[in-house]
């Protein structure tokens, strides 16, 4: 018998220097090996938003090296849940695939102070998705 794939989420804002690669970095820290993680964005940055990078590394999570990637169809087709947030028409839609939007506050532009409690409504939402995930029958 075979031990079925891991199920795989894909993050999606606009920059990917953000919101998608915090909740990239909680999903692959709290889940490890149970998920397969992927981020990208619409219109990517060239970096990672510093006081994102900052942020992440007050809670012990260093992404410090990661670097915005741009969102392909691939990547969809690839993953079985995918997560928005905020990039609005330009993520594809493909029917079959399960499609979350997650309201938050961009951080483009904001210090650190700003971007904690956005930080912490993404690791909420991440901890959601993975009790949800750990309880699929097929998991």
């Amino acid at each position: 018998m075979s031990t079925p794939a891991p199920p795989s989420v894909l993050f999606v804002c606009v920059h990917n220097a953000g919101r998608s690669q915090m909740a990239a970095a909680f999903l692959t820290h709290l889940g490890g090996d149970r998920v397969e993680v992927r981020s990208a964005g619409s219109a990517p940055a060239d970096t990672v938003n510093p006081s994102v990078v900052a942020a992440m590394s007050e809670v012990g999570i260093d992404i410090s090296a990661e670097t915005p990637k741009v969102l392909t169809t691939e990547a969809v087709q690839a993953s079985d849940v995918v997560i928005t947030m905020g990039c609005g028409d330009a993520c594809p839609y493909f029917p079959g695939k399960r499609y979350l939007d997650w309201q938050l506050d961009d951080p483009a532009g904001q210090g650190v102070d700003a971007v904690r409690p956005i930080r912490d409504a993404i690791e909420q939402h991440v901890r959601g998705l993975l009790a949800e995930l750990d309880a699929r029958p097929d998991a």
